[in-house]
């Protein structure tokens, strides 16, 4: 038996409890870890309160994160002492995930823990901010430079935004911060926004094509918030979309890729293979201010998972929510 975070359904309904857990359903896998620390992302609040279909297999162990040691394993890539670190592969939503103190997963889904940071910090960047890495990866091999002028970060306060905010303003690059909550502004600019503008500007609907002022963008939003960045990223600019907290839906027209030559990419951290992967991590520990990573952390036990859970949803929570598993 071992403590975790289960999510049922059934008759009742459903529901995500803190209980003791039979290792019987943990899923087939060549490697088992102790989590130590695992963390609460978007998706990770829609499966615990059910508010989207995440979760497609039950029982199921939530959280697509976690960071531990390894205690027992056949994969010829692991050995017991491994340090590890896991993001994504469906973990949480078809595979008992991170918000328990033991996993069972494929040893192919699994990252060295990079040795500069401990397994609460990684949790502290999580899937949140190895996306964001994922996303600045995008614009630089696109070929934007600091000097090219302003990207924007949407979804500013969030998980993805603060991280962006933090590694864009340490690589040179001249950040505008877009948020809902013009009280975090302090934060936002602690962090290496140089700008802030109300997300109103952007998430209500607004023309095929706007006046030219991004060279990137850093979308976490989507809908039309997506659909206004893009109408305002300059000629041949670089849009990278990850996220959808406004809606899947992107009511858009083509002139800005047509008539302005703009790249719209979409970043996938779910299923990215190993190399992608190791890069993002390898670039993470290069690049991101470990203080400021410190800055944007809040860090709850096991039992407060639930409730911040909704927390998080409903925008209550500004950066990355770390979850020790063992309180």
């Amino acid at each position: 038996m071992f403590r975790g975070i289960l999510i049922t359904k059934d008759d009742a309904g459903y529901r995500a409890q803190l209980q003791n857990i039979d290792d019987a359903v943990l899923p087939e896998g060549d490697v088992t870890v102790s989590v130590e620390w695992s963390t609460l992302n978007y998706k990770d609040g829609l499966a615990i309160t059910g508010k989207s279909p995440v979760v497609r297999r039950f029982p199921m162990v939530p959280g697509i994160d976690f960071a531990g040691t390894v205690t027992a394993s056949t994969h010829p890539a692991w050995k017991p002492g491994g340090r590890v670190v896991l993001n994504g592969w469906g973990v949480g939503e078809t595979h008992c995930g991170g918000l328990a103190e033991v996993a069972r997963v494929k040893g192919d889904w699994l990252v060295a823990l990079p040795p500069q940071f401990t397994a609460r910090q990684a949790m502290s960047i999580g899937t949140a901010g190895y996306t964001a890495m994922l996303c600045v990866l995008a614009l630089e091999r696109h070929g934007i430079r600091p000097e090219d002028g302003e990207i924007l970060v949407t979804g500013a306060n969030g998980g993805v935004g603060s991280v962006a905010i933090a590694l864009l303003s340490r690589l040179g690059f001249t950040v505008v911060a877009s948020t809902g909550r013009a009280s975090e502004a302090a934060y936002l600019k602690g962090l290496g926004a140089a700008d802030i503008i109300d997300r109103n500007e952007l998430s209500t609907p607004g023309k095929p094509l706007g006046r030219e002022r991004w060279a990137g963008v850093v979308d976490a939003v989507g809908s039309h918030t997506l659909a206004n960045a893009c109408a305002t990223t300059i000629y041949r600019g670089a849009v990278a979309a990850c996220g959808l907290a406004q809606g899947m839906d992107f009511p858009a027209s083509v002139a800005p890729f047509i008539l302005r030559g703009v790249t719209l990419y979409g970043i996938d951290s779910v299923m990215a293979p190993q190399t992608v992967r190791q890069e993002a991590w390898k670039r993470l520990g290069r690049d991101l201010d470990i203080a400021k990573l410190d800055a944007i952390t809040r860090e709850i036990g096991l039992g407060e998972a639930i409730t911040v859970a909704a927390d998080l949803l409903e925008g209550k929570v500004r950066g990355r929510v770390v979850v020790d598993v063992r309180r």
